[in-house]
């Protein structure tokens, strides 16, 4: 649906994107994922057509996003991060002048605002002012915006961002319902919006595109030795003693804790669940309770956190002069 290749952008000596490539199918919902300054924004804007490049192209259903503006953008709806609402006209009005700027042909009008506002839930706010609606509807109104012209692709950056946390999981919701009629890409830095609604990720550093993959697989990609966790009411010797004749422990850590119980940390350089299983049968044999036990994941937020260190401090927000931007008609 959408092939980034090659593509660069460079303000002066600070490249704010550099060398990304990647392919977006369609009827996906896709998370571009990084710190601030890691060049999402900037990416957004190419792939859109709002911001030129240094170098690479875009292409949209076949379309080169600024050789055959007009047919690529036919397929692309846009929210970026700052809602582009007008606070001194309804939703309605508002979103009239944006179809008839789309071209939506006068006799489709009706049908198309309608679905707009049932999708994003703001038909009953249609005749108020938009500056007089919560932030949490002006973003419905922004995505309403989006909608409109029918897009395959629905491009939203930083959805949620100053959002309470109820109008959060309403705009998460409304993006997933989205996702069952249009390819949907989504950029942001807050990893469970992207782990709730997104089933591909791809995640930024330093303007550069350093994994992407579904979130499953990338826990299973990174995750390496995998570690375990147990309370247990037995003393430190006995457990030593209990967990001994167990092969694959790497690595054991025993705290003990208030009564006759003790916390253990262990790492294995083999299957968790099949140690766990193990564990299990081996304190049953000896008469101990196991309070807790459970296999240790490497989250999504881990891996994040890994690929991306430092990356705040080394890249400055990646804003863009008016200068840079293109003719979006």
């Amino acid at each position: 649906m959408i092939t980034v290749s090659h593509l660069t952008k460079r303000y002066g000596p600070h490249t704010a994107v550099s060398d990304l490539s990647f392919h977006i199918e369609k009827g996906q919902i896709y998370g571009l994922l990084g710190p601030n300054g890691a060049g999402k924004s900037t990416t957004m804007n190419i792939m859109t057509g709002c911001l030129a490049a240094s170098s690479g192209t875009v292409t949209v259903g076949g379309h080169d996003i600024f050789e055959e503006a007009g047919r690529a953008k036919r397929l692309l709806g846009y929210l970026p991060e700052r809602p582009p609402v007008y606070p001194d006209r309804t939703p309605r009005e508002y979103l009239t002048f944006v179809a008839r700027a789309k071209g939506v042909a006068p006799e489709d009008l009706d049908r198309q605002l309608r679905r707009a506002m049932e999708v994003t839930g703001t038909a009953e706010v249609a005749h108020r002012l938009i500056k007089n609606l919560s932030k949490g509807y002006q973003q419905r109104v922004g995505i309403a915006q989006a909608l409109l012209g029918e897009p395959e692709v629905v491009i939203l950056d930083e959805p949620t961002v100053g959002l309470d946390p109820k109008q959060i999981i309403e705009i998460r919701s409304l993006i997933r319902d989205l996702g069952r009629d249009h390819t949907v890409i989504l950029s942001s830095h807050i990893l469970p919006e992207v782990q709730a609604v997104c089933q591909n990720v791809l995640i930024l550093s330093h303007g550069r595109l350093v994994a992407w993959d579904t979130p499953e697989n990338l826990e299973r990609r990174f995750a390496g030795g995998a570690a375990i966790q147990l309370t247990a009411e037995a003393g430190s010797e006995e457990i030593c003693r209990i967990l001994a004749p167990l092969e694959g422990i790497t690595n054991l850590d025993i705290q003990p804790r208030d009564g006759d119980a003790c916390t253990v940390h262990l790492e294995t350089d083999g299957e968790a669940e099949a140690l766990c299983r193990a564990i299990f049968f081996a304190f049953s044999g000896a008469g101990r309770a196991l309070l807790r036990l459970e296999a240790a994941r490497t989250s999504l937020e881990d891996i994040f956190l890994e690929l991306t260190q430092d990356a705040d401090q080394a890249d400055p927000p990646d804003q863009a002069p008016h200068e840079e931007e293109v003719n979006l008609s």
